[in-house]
């Protein structure tokens, strides 16, 4: 349980990796590709507290151990959630796969979750991978990435009529929690297949689902701000928002916290890390520190409020998965940090 200040906070961190970007799982003949996208992922690392920094080959292939002793242990995260980015051009075996993640999901399942993925473009292997998956791992999200490349193919589109059987496989399955990765490129990506232009029909038309955008379109936050503000089921992904910003650029985070804030609202923005680029802890002290400059500039943004920084840290999260709050870290509750020791 994450303490501060003499208050409990439940903290889901929605957006975790448990990767492998080694040489030994390059794709021989992509290595240049491989090679490219890790480290791309390190460098934003940068944008961190420098002691927070790790070594490149640190950072293509951490432990199990780090993980633990990074998110739960020094974090205080209660409740994370894996989200799977295949990458089998490049990656051998995957870069971060269900299969990967689901084998520390067997050591802490009471504080895991293991999302899938999709790619219309597989067809009907696709659909039976998903059903597969759906009951191996009880997923109940899936993350999809619309510019990853496959046999000659650099994206696809949430629009794209082949998606549609993938929408109606997840309302079977039970699986309500879509998150999209809509946001800065990695190279060699392509960031037009990033685009947030085609999130609102999908979540029109997929009323059941949720839509969870990752890095809320950034850098087209306008775009999906207005997206957000009329689609009920779509909500903010804060990853890379307090990761990439709130220590590098303050000025533009306040920003754009406010933005979301004000358009997408308290109720439907949540808390990632997306560790192993950065680590939770910092992000999350620094949340629960942080408020809008007293500057005119900020006068019309919403407060910043005790309930505002328990919503994004991980009670909006814990309603989309039915995950378990305990009473003292509920909206309203005010037992001290240590009442129950």
């Amino acid at each position: 349980m994450y303490e501060k200040n003499g208050k409990q906070y439940f903290i889901v961190d929605s957006h975790l990796h448990m990767w492998s970007a080694g040489p030994d799982n390059w794709v021989r003949g992509q290595e240049k590709y491989a090679k490219g996208w890790i480290e791309c992922f390190h460098a934003y690392q940068s944008l961190a507290p420098k002691e927070t920094h790790w070594p490149i080959e640190k950072f293509m292939s951490y432990t199990h151990e780090d993980f633990v002793r990074d998110v739960f242990q020094d974090g205080g995260v209660d409740h994370g959630i894996f989200q799977s980015t295949y990458l089998k051009e490049w990656y051998a075996n995957g870069f971060n796969t269900a299969e990967q993640n689901h084998r520390l999901l067997e050591r802490y399942p009471d504080k895991l979750i293991v999302n899938g993925r999709w790619d219309p473009r597989e067809g009907e292997a696709g659909l039976k991978q998903l059903e597969e998956d759906a009951k191996r791992y009880n997923l109940r999200g899936v993350k999809l990435y619309t510019a990853e490349w496959r046999n000659g193919s650099r994206g696809w589109s949430l629009k794209d009529e082949q998606c549609k059987p993938f929408f109606e496989k997840c309302k079977e399955l039970g699986i309500r929690n879509i998150h999209v990765h809509k946001g800065p490129t990695i190279w060699p990506l392509d960031r037009d297949a990033f685009d947030v232009a085609d999130v609102d029909q999908a979540a029109t038309d997929n009323g059941e689902l949720n839509f969870i955008i990752e890095h809320v379109g950034l850098p087209r936050i306008e775009d999906f701000c207005y997206i957000a503000t009329q689609e009920p089921n779509v909500y903010a992904g804060l990853s890379v928002v307090v990761g990439g910003h709130m220590h590098a650029k303050p000025h533009f985070f306040a920003k754009m916290m406010g933005e979301l804030l004000f358009w997408v609202g308290e109720d439907k923005m949540l808390f990632g890390s997306d560790y192993g680029i950065w680590e939770p802890r910092w992000q999350i002290d620094g949340l629960l520190d942080w408020s809008f400059p007293q500057t005119e500039e900020f006068a019309d943004y919403p407060p910043v409020t005790e309930a505002t920084r328990r919503k994004i840290l991980g009670l909006n999260a814990a309603r989309l998965y039915d995950i378990e709050v305990p009473a003292e870290c509920q909206l309203g509750a005010s037992t001290p940090a240590r009442a129950s020791a």
